[in-house]
């Protein structure tokens, strides 16, 4: 290959790499960013941000607001997200399944959206008494399975504030210590739990995992509390073969 080709590649890698930050950046302030704002976050010039930004406004990616707001992401985004939401229901339905058959217990597939997880598909489990969360059904954060694994997945300032945000929703007193442990203890065993914490009579184990796009994602399996302590060992065990095959899946 020529010098020039090469110089040609490693050109075009960095301007993608500028884009992503560039586009990270605006993720981060969905209000609006001007061009100077943008370029003091991603570290770049004025100019540099100047002409990748007028590149992500011709594809949509990036558009400016009415009225002088800034500029924030775009519809194309937005589209390629929910394409790749669709995608990821998909992909893991047969891990769900696969799920359901080890455990014979309910699979959910769930999507972190601001501060709430918002659940995306599920398989029902075979047993008569099971839990059941339709499609569409909002759950919170700090008290559930799918949630706290997402926040561990988040860096610690992020899961905080999202964590802030829905107490103050619901009025309830902060833990944030105690809410850190059990995000350490998830980071540290790639698993989380709800232990008869969110609904009365269901427990819980999942873990979370983040797509090609940076959305968070979690699988969990919610329980009759009933029979929480003989299934843990095996659901746990089920998880982790779950998790390594989405792991496989968004790599390959």
């Amino acid at each position: 290959m020529k010098t020039d080709e090469i110089e040609n590649g490693r050109s075009g890698i960095q301007v993608i790499e500028r884009a992503a930050a560039i586009l990270r950046a605006l993720k981060e302030d969905p209000s609006g960013m001007s061009l100077g704002q943008i370029a003091s976050t991603v570290g770049l010039p004025r100019s540099t941000v100047q002409r990748i930004v007028a590149a992500l406004q011709k594809e949509r990616f990036v558009i400016a607001q009415a009225g002088g707001g800034g500029l924030r992401l775009g519809p194309e985004l937005g589209a390629l997200a929910e394409a790749t939401r669709y995608n990821i229901v998909e992909q893991c339905r047969i891990l769900l399944s696969e799920l359901t058959q080890a455990t014979g217990e309910t699979a959910d597939l769930s999507v972190l959206r601001g501060d709430t997880m918002v659940f995306l598909d599920q398989v029902p489990g075979t047993h008569r008494l099971r839990a059941i969360s339709s499609v569409g059904e909002v759950f919170p954060l700090t008290t559930t399975a799918n949630g706290r694994a997402s926040l561990a997945l988040l860096p610690r300032p992020k899961a905080i504030e999202l964590a802030k945000a829905e107490w103050a929703r619901q009025n309830t007193e902060p833990y944030i210590a105690r809410l850190e442990r059990i995000l350490d203890d998830i980071t540290e065993s790639g698993i989380a739990y709800d232990d008869d914490e969110h609904t009365d009579g269901i427990s819980a184990i999942g873990f979370a995992f983040g797509d090609m796009l940076g959305a968070v994602h979690a699988i969990s399996v919610p329980v009759p509390t009933a029979r929480f302590a003989r299934q843990k060992a095996n659901i746990e065990n089920a998880l982790r073969t779950t998790k390594a095959n989405v792991i496989r899946m968004m790599v390959s």
